[in-house]
């Protein structure tokens, strides 16, 4: 699929990686539907810097994790462009919960925004791209939905619920739409990690080094325009995580 002229929504497209990949869809060409849920301000920023490229963006403010706001967003994105092409399935939340603090409010907020998020968008927009007879899902995951983590138990789950989502998808919406996801390692630690936190998280590559939003933003490009023949696949972008 060439990406120019094509309408991409990206969840969570306004910061971290969500904005690298809003940006280098941009780069492409794409028009590109940046969704928030509360970071506004930087919403804005992302468009101004995809229009700066010579693409066409725009923001919609929706709580994925509500089937109501969703359909709001996807209504307003096909009545802006007329069409989605490809959706970014990027929105998450991650933050520490260990065992003994951990509560049925962390666990379900968690499944809601994760897991729950992710579904409802495939399933609006995936009937969009049924009646369109093409379309493209690309789910975020996380190599810690395949190698646990004590201290995150509901994030490692849901994780480990985006993988098989993107693998029942891809059978129940193929022959025309190609769903696989991206999985990434320490890429883009979190702003509370501390150095002991960090210097644990690259030890633990293969590699030894941290990547870039960049990293996951190019093979979000790939998964779009490199091939066609690819569905059901999740790519670890980790530095080697998952084989050290």
């Amino acid at each position: 699929m060439d990406l120019k002229g094509k309408v991409v929504l990206v969840t969570g497209g306004a910061r971290r990686i969500g904005r690298s990949i809003s940006l280098a869809l941009g780069e492409k060409g794409a028009n590109v539907i940046i969704n928030y849920n509360a970071s506004a301000e930087q919403a804005e920023e992302a468009k101004r810097k995809v229009e700066a490229l010579g693409a066409r963006a725009m923001t919609v403010q929706a709580d994925v994790s509500k089937a109501a706001q969703v359909d709001r967003m996807v209504d307003e994105a096909v009545a802006a462009f007329g069409r989605i092409d490809v959706l970014i399935n990027n929105a998450a939340i991650f933050y520490k919960t260990p065992f003994l603090e951990l509560t049925e409010e962390h666990w379900d907020d968690f499944m809601s925004i994760n897991l729950k998020g992710p579904f409802l968008c495939a399933r609006k927009i995936g009937e969009l791209m049924l009646k369109q007879g093409s379309g493209k899902i690309i789910n975020i995951a996380d190599v810690s939905g395949v190698r646990p983590w004590a201290p995150y138990i509901p994030y490692c789950v849901s994780k480990a619920g985006v993988i098989m989502l993107t693998k029942v998808l891809a059978k129940a919406l193929a022959p025309n739409i190609q769903v696989n996801a991206v999985s990434p390692g320490p890429v883009l630690l979190p702003e509370y990690y501390g150095e002991k936190e960090a210097e644990q998280a690259i030890k633990n590559t293969v590699l030894k080094r941290v990547g870039s939003p960049e990293d996951i933003a190019r093979t979000v490009i790939f998964l779009i325009e490199g091939s066609d023949y690819i569905t059901g696949e999740v790519i670890a972008v980790d530095g080697g995580r998952l084989i050290a």
